[in-house]
């Protein structure tokens, strides 16, 4: 009756002792260590990159208790603080000689102390929130105004541009302030101009001004219009903290929105707030422009005279390259970037696709200068590298671009990764920083973990006292359930705050709820005149039903809370949904293992021990128990 299958312990065993493995790793806490990525999409960090770290540190007579590469870059550890910082100082100068144009990101940082043989099993320690494992917190206001000029900007191209494609004549387009004025010599032009620009672009409010023969077209936007603008300004910009800030090696970074033009960024574990800064302001963009060839030009910009409307770049060979400053195309044209090859050489090239009034302009430049060399830019933190200058040879039209010339496959694909997160929509100041040292976080955790036990150890009291060997039994199940529920959320990598502590600790007491229900409907059966083995049996099958139903109902509220909850009530909610799924296989399946391990055997059991059964009123009930017992 009370007797598991072999199969039920094999399943009970193999789960306390994955529960233990994989929670195991969060004992050994994290060390001190520097981390090396790259600043640059075109510089890649690999193994030579790595002995150049280990040579520099050997020389610097600097101890380090392990270097490692990953998709990051490379991240050496330390025993301590000091020794951290050392080693930073000779990383930097070692891969940065130059601190104005720096090609790698030395930043600080914290990683698991976890044995090797622990992470060759893929057990990790959870993420830790910002409020546990300290880190930087900066809240940062976007510049909605600078959106709406860059729209603005891009408005005005698109302007010229169906004006050139219709022959009409207009005496300049641009931008003054929040609007954007297109100058006439008369008023038929005029009229003709307007009705090709309400066609075009629907978000723009047209008004004439005026007289004679300086006749003005003046458009601004929309009010629904600036409101599109500055939400997708916000999300892009998200978007695109996602993608730069992976450089940080950030386990869960919390990056979202505050209000109308606010966005949060949380960094866990980060200890170099420049460094965060740093990557937090990094973009990348393309633009194409004209390369200027005249005899003479080159010579005289590299002996500081450039001409007028030109600079000097580099191409990706070191040889320098005259280039115009007037852009013809930026990369917010680019609606898809894709690593490839070139179908002629068999060289790795990104493939890029061209919008609508990008592939126009684009058609349109590459048809007035055939046989001119283009540059196309990749532009970083404000400096510029030529990724390629070919020669014109025929009008490209189409939408479809493609960069090549002296590129490797993982350059390609670095780059191509690179466009398409795009650069920032809008521009951005940090407006509020914070910095949580590692020390306040350990005694959160320390805290965290002092009530959890102290609790555990009160409900351990209570049943023990209260339900004798039954209440063990119970016991033994809570502290499964909880080793479940840390393995659980050590093996989804999931992020546990402050809040989540407390989730902790609310689920060790819904979750001795349910053994509270069997160990009670044992007693009734017993009350009842059932046999003790009967009494056991019956206990759990009529258990189990309440249990089921009273865990659904909380779920579901936890479900709630993790679906339209943010911040710290998704990390609540993650907690309290994963402690009631492990609570009901800890409370039902564990607890009867134990209990058939320990009665089930016995097969003329003459009591249990459940503590005092006793019913009011029915001294002869009582006495029966009682001789059971």
């Amino acid at each position: 009756m009370n007797r598991y299958p072999l199969w039920k312990y094999i399943i009970v065993a193999v789960a306390l002792v994955l529960g233990f493995v994989y929670t195991l790793p969060n004992f050994f806490g994290e060390s001190p260590a520097v981390q090396v990525s790259s600043a640059k999409a075109t510089i890649k960090v690999d193994d030579k990159a790595k002995a150049r770290a280990e040579e520099a540190l050997i020389a610097a007579a600097v101890v380090h208790d392990g270097i490692q590469l990953d998709t990051v870059g490379i991240k050496a550890r330390f025993k301590d603080t000091d020794t951290q910082l050392k080693a930073k100082d000779i990383l930097e100068k070692t891969f940065n000689p130059n601190p104005a144009e720096p090609q790698y990101v030395v930043a600080l940082n914290l990683l698991a102390a976890s044995p090797t043989w622990l992470t060759s099993l893929h057990a990790l320690p959870m993420y830790l929130g910002l409020d546990l494992r300290g880190g930087v917190h900066f809240l940062l206001q976007v510049d909605m105004k600078g959106a709406l000029t860059k729209r603005l900007d891009s408005t005005s191209a698109d302007l010229r541009t169906a004006m050139r494609d219709k022959n009409l004549r207009h005496g300049g387009v641009g931008r003054e302030g929040e609007r954007i004025v297109v100058r006439f010599r008369d008023v038929e032009t005029r009229d003709k101009a307007r009705n090709i620009i309400a066609d075009t672009q629907p978000d723009l409010i047209l008004a004439d001004q005026g007289e004679g023969s300086d006749l003005k077209l003046v458009a601004t936007l929309k009010p629904q219009a600036q409101l599109k603008i500055g939400e997708f300004a916000l999300k892009q910009n998200i978007t695109t903290l996602h993608n730069r800030i992976n450089e940080l090696g950030v386990a869960e970074p919390v990056i979202q929105q505050q209000g109308s033009d606010r966005i949060v960024v949380q960094l866990p574990g980060v200890q170099d707030t420049a460094k965060a800064k740093d990557i937090l302001g990094r973009t990348a963009t393309l633009e194409i422009r004209m390369v200027d060839d005249s005899p003479g030009a080159l010579e005289a910009a590299l002996a500081g005279n450039p001409p007028f409307g030109t600079e000097v770049y580099t191409e990706r060979g070191g040889q320098p390259l005259l280039v115009k400053k007037q852009v013809v195309l930026t990369g917010d044209r680019l609606t898809d970037a894709q690593p490839g090859f070139d179908n002629q050489t068999n060289e790795a090239a990104v493939h890029l696709t061209l919008d609508s009034p990008g592939a126009r302009i684009f058609k349109d430049v590459t048809r007035e200068n055939v046989n001119k060399r283009m540059a196309i830019l990749l532009i970083e933190k404000g400096k510029g590298e030529v990724v390629t200058a070919p020669v014109i040879r025929a009008e490209i039209g189409g939408g479809r671009v493609q960069i090549s010339g002296r590129m490797t496959t993982t350059e390609a694909n670095d780059t191509a990764l690179l466009l398409r997160a795009g650069s920032l929509a809008a521009p951005m100041d940090i407006i509020e920083e914070r910095t949580i040292g590692p020390s306040l976080g350990a005694d959160n955790i320390k805290k965290g973990f002092q009530s959890t036990m102290w609790g555990f150890a009160a409900i351990a009291v209570f049943m023990i006292f209260y339900y004798r060997v039954f209440g063990v039994i119970s016991v033994l199940a809570l502290a499964s359930n909880l080793l479940f529920l840390i393995a659980l959320l050590s093996l989804l990598q999931a992020t546990l705050t402050l809040p989540g502590i407390a989730a902790i600790a609310l689920t060790l007491g819904m979750a001795i709820d349910a053994n509270v229900l069997i160990n009670e409907r044992i007693r009734e059966e017993l009350r009842a005149g059932m046999p003790p083995q009967a009494a056991i049996s019956e206990g759990y099958e009529r258990a189990f039903g309440t249990i089921l139903d009273s865990n659904i109902t909380t779920l579901i509220a936890g479900l709630a809370l993790l679906i339209f909850g943010s911040g710290p009530v998704r990390g609540f909610a993650v907690v309290h949904c994963l402690g009631i799924m492990t609570s009901i296989f800890s409370s039902v399946v564990v607890s009867r293992a134990l209990v058939n391990l320990i009665y089930g055997r016995q097969k003329k059991l003459a009591s249990v021990n459940i503590g005092q059964v006793w019913k009011p009123g029915n001294a002869a009930v009582n006495a029966a128990v009682n001789a059971q017992k």
